[in-house]
């Protein structure tokens, strides 16, 4: 018998920072590869990732993920990894130089939206982000729910 496939999340995305696109207008996305070890990747197939309050950034050149929680691996060994250590993005040099001319700006940021496999290699989707104000985050709630509403009426019809 096949298995019922959930429609939330594909069997491919790992982790989603959900709360990123209600804190912050995303502008721009760009996928990066992630440099782990190999307790991180096994660590990562199960799902013991957070990306809640994690963030990229641009220094010497080479552009980093902070603060992105990977809990230690349960079988491993003394050899595990420091959950909360910087990872290295690997990105072309054109991209590290666009997404450090767009973090330039005030207010303007580098969240990871999700991570996720691809082709057995573990991505990472980065998104240049504005910081959203209160007024604004209300603005989306009702404009969520106009357009549930316009879906609902529409569904009949």
């Amino acid at each position: 018998m096949a298995k019922k496939k959930s429609k939330k999340t594909p069997d491919n995305v790992l982790a989603q920072n959900r709360k990123a696109r209600h804190e912050y207008t995303v502008t721009d996305t760009i996928e990066a590869g992630l440099v782990l070890t190999g307790t991180e990747i096994k660590s990562m197939r199960e799902r013991r990732i957070n990306l809640q309050d994690g963030f990229a950034q641009i220094r010497n050149n080479e552009a980093w993920l902070m603060n992105v929680h990977i809990s230690e691996y349960v079988q491993g060994n003394r050899f595990n990894h420091d959950p909360l250590r910087n990872r290295k993005l690997l990105l072309h040099k054109k991209e590290i130089r666009r997404l450090g001319l767009a973090t330039k700006d005030k207010g303007v940021t580098l969240v990871p939206l999700k991570v996720y496999l691809k082709h057995g290699f573990a991505k990472v989707l980065i998104g240049v982000a504005q910081g959203k104000r209160e007024f604004d985050k209300r603005e989306t709630i009702k404009r969520r729910e106009q357009d549930r509403q316009i879906a609902r009426v529409m569904k009949r019809y």
